[in-house]
This record gives structure tokens, C-alpha cells and sequence, in this order.
């Protein structure tokens, strides 16, 4: 290796180096500035009725699906699980936390083609709206099976309806 040939190594070594550095500063910095944004809800005991494969993609701030929520490891995405249950869903995430959200909390289900990094087919993506301590979430969930998309936007609207008559009783 010539001295030219170290040289150019090294500095494309460095600016890697510098740009991995940055990249976990912001991260940090996300973290600290999303530090009064609550941890989502613990675990809790539920007849599991429905499972589906698929992706967790990002839970961020409602109607903002730009913005990942960092803190809690609700930005990290995963593979995941998403078990409806009779208290409420589940999205069971190998290597990271869990996310539970009882019914009392959803608001509502949506489609979308993208969120936060991951952009797909025309309404391949479920949104689920939730809220805890009056922040509310929207979490993205990409089914693995195609043919899982309408089925689980189907059973999570028929929720919908249960908490709007709730919400007005």
C-alpha cells in the first residue's frame, strides 16, 4: 500500500468514523428533548384471540409520522408479533421491549404507505392510534402476509367502534 493509498484510507476511515459519531449524538439528543414523553404501558395478563407476523416499524407522535419517538424503544424497529387480545393488543418484540396497549387506550386503526423509513405499497401499513397520559402515539406495523392487512385492519376498526361507545357512555 502506498503512502497516497493510506492516506485516502485513513480519511475515509475518519470521516466514517465522524459521520457514526453523529449520527449517535442526534440520537441522544432525540432521547433527551422526548424525555417527558410516557413509557408505554407494562405487560398485562390477556387471553391472546389473534397473532400476526410481520414488522414493527416506529411508534411517533400523533399525526407526525416523521417524528420517531426514541425514548422507551419505541423508535427501534423489529420484528414483531402483534396479538390482539380481549384487554387489549400486543406487539411482542424479540431483543426490545414489548409494547401492550389495553383497549381503554386505543383510539383508533388506519392504512398508510408509509411512516418514519419505511415506505411500502399503497396502505400496506396498519397505524394504530393509542394514548397514555394524554400523548398520543401512533405505532406502524407492516404484516408480513399481504393477505393479514385487511384481516387485522378488521378486527382493530371493529375496536373502534367499542371505544367511541365507551368514549360517548
Amino acid at each position: 500500500m502506498t503512502s497516497g493509498e493510506l492516506t485516502s484510507a485513513l480519511v475515509t476511515i475518519g470521516i466514517v468514523v465522524l459521520f457514526c459519531a453523529l449520527i449517535l449524538i442526534g440520537w441522544r439528543n432525540m432521547k433527551r428533548r422526548q424525555s417527558g414523553i410516557p413509557a408505554p404501558y407494562a405487560g398485562f395478563a390477556d387471553r391472546r384471540e389473534h397473532s400476526f407476523e410481520g414488522m414493527y416499524v416506529a411508534t411517533t407522535r400523533f399525526e407526525d409520522w416523521l417524528d420517531r419517538i426514541a425514548v422507551h424503544q419505541l423508535g427501534v424497529r423489529a420484528n414483531a408479533s402483534l396479538e390482539l387480545g380481549e384487554a387489549g393488543i400486543h406487539l411482542m418484540r424479540p431483543g426490545t421491549s414489548d409494547v401492550h396497549i389495553p383497549w381503554t387506550a386505543y383510539v383508533k386503526v388506519t392504512r398508510s404507505s408509509g411512516m418514519v423509513g419505511k415506505f411500502v405499497e399503497k396502505d400496506g401499513l396498519i397505524v394504530i392510534t393509542w394514548v397514555k397520559d394524554d400523548f398520543t402515539f401512533d405505532t406502524g406495523f407492516r404484516p408480513r402476509y399481504h393477505e393479514d392487512t385487511a384481516k387485522i385492519y378488521q378486527l382493530l376498526a371493529s375496536h373502534q367502534a367499542d371505544a367511541a361507545e365507551q368514549e360517548t357512555n
